[in-house]
């Protein structure tokens, strides 16, 4: 039974629930990019902008109505002494009717509608590209947050590691009456704060796994079955202030949003001089009926008739005077239009602005983790010296205790700036409109 049961825990372990499940950065983008909802929503309303960008949508064709009417009444004209058709008079009629309009000119107004459309759909296409970029950012940050947790918690191990095993050692030499009571007791209370800062830091940990996982919209994984397998720290990044400058310029979805906004407004303008200019329309149609009479009391009266009528007609239409409507529906566009190209140029200050700002901060924070990364060697030597010491007797439990926490320290500010150098790059990676480039076709 004992290995009946051995079998079955091997087994689990190996196909079941608990297995672990690798996880790179490049994989759970491109999972999040498939399961967001918000990424699915900007998509469709993408599709939707390209079915609704044709010629047919701004007018260009003509339009056919068919309609039938099939109309039935009854004529009481038995104290009606002054008619041709005495009696009750049974009228039914069939009059089916095919109707083209087309609008031969309304004053460029189809073509502007056309170009708006197609404005229009570039303007869905990069609202949807900038919720990518965004969805992206997230998960690469929730990832990088669970892998600043993930060093954390295995720095936290280490340094509790360290209190337990000088625990049992100094319980294990007082009990042969060579250890020191202080000693010991100093040894279980670290012991015991670096246990608590552990337990809390695994809880850390997993609270940002999971939020990871729900950015990629995964409800069934759990975060205990997550190994997180890319490296914490990225590097450095050299970054060129004036390509980052041009490339935001050219790519950074808001102000390209900015830009087709301009091109609206101007597009508008124009669709609002087409009222300026007459328009010119043709119809053209067939009406055919089928009629029926039939006097109900007596069948005395009986006829049927039919008759087919075709036309063509154009239309001319030019407003004369309209209280000056359509002439201030256009200085209102062209006013619109400077308002759009001043907000547009005030987004280029702040965008600008705002880039320098980040590169500048991107650089000093390169040279914090640089200054941190000298810190910790320093700090480790420390700590390596002060154990030594401290077993030969020259520094007592207190001083060791301060030294271990200043490494401890030293080592989670190195995290926190390696952390943050990172944070500083992707802001940069998504300002200058690249940070989705990689995912657009694996999308």
């Amino acid at each position: 039974m004992k290995i009946l049961f051995n079998i079955l825990i091997c087994t689990l372990l190996a196909f079941g629930g608990w297995s672990q499940q690798e996880l790179s950065a490049n994989d759970a983008v491109l999972l999040a990019l498939k399961n967001n909802y918000d990424v699915q929503m900007a998509d469709l309303q993408n599709a939707i902008s390209q079915k609704n960008n044709t010629w047919s949508e701004a007018g260009a064709f003509p339009t056919v109505d068919l309609t039938v009417g099939q109309n039935n009444s009854i004529q009481d004209n038995r104290n009606n002494p002054f008619t041709f058709t005495p009696g009750v008079i049974l009228s039914q009629s069939i009059n089916p009717s095919v109707n083209v309009n087309y609008n031969i000119f309304t004053g460029f107004a189809v073509k502007m509608s056309k170009v708006r459309l197609e404005q229009l759909q570039e303007q869905s296409a990069n609202n949807a590209l900038a919720v990518m970029e965004t969805a992206v950012q997230d998960v690469l940050k929730a990832y990088y947050t669970a892998k600043l947790h993930d060093a954390r918690t295995d720095m936290l191990r280490e340094v509790y590691d360290i209190s337990k095993n000088r625990v049992e050692y100094y319980e294990l030499k007082q009990e042969y009456n060579g250890g020191n009571s202080l000693e010991l007791m100093q040894f279980r209370n670290q012991m015991l704060t670096d246990s608590s800062n552990l337990i809390l830091q695994k809880l850390s940990y997993t609270n940002s796994v999971r939020n990871l996982l729900l950015l990629m919209n995964d409800t069934v994984t759990t975060p205990e079955n997550v190994v997180l397998i890319d490296p914490f720290d990225i590097g450095e990044v050299l970054i060129d202030g004036e390509i980052a400058m041009e490339s935001m310029l050219a790519n950074n979805k808001n102000l390209k949003n900015q830009y087709i906004n301009i091109e609206l407004q101007r597009t508008n303008t124009e669709f609002q001089k087409s009222f300026l200019y007459p328009t010119l329309s043709f119809q053209l149609g067939a009406n055919p009926s089928w009629n029926r009479f039939e006097e109900i009391q007596d069948n005395l009266l009986s006829a049927q008739t039919q008759n087919l009528v075709y036309y063509g007609n154009f239309s001319l239409r030019y407003s004369l005077f309209n209280n000056w409507k359509n002439k201030r529906a256009v200085e209102v566009s062209q006013i619109q239009e400077e308002i759009a190209e001043i907000s547009t140029k005030s987004m280029e200050v702040t965008l600008t602005n705002t880039l320098k700002n980040l590169i500048e901060l991107y650089e000093v924070r390169n040279q914090l983790v640089a200054i941190s990364n000298q810190n910790l060697e320093y700090a480790k030597k420390s700590f390596e010296l002060a154990e030594d010491r401290f077993e030969r007797g020259t520094i007592n439990s207190i001083d060791l205790a301060t030294i271990q926490s200043n490494y401890r320290n030293t080592l989670i500010q190195h995290y926190e700036n390696i952390y943050n150098r990172m944070d500083t790059y992707l802001e940069i990676y998504r300002m200058t409109g690249q940070i989705a480039l990689g995912y657009q076709s694996e999308d």
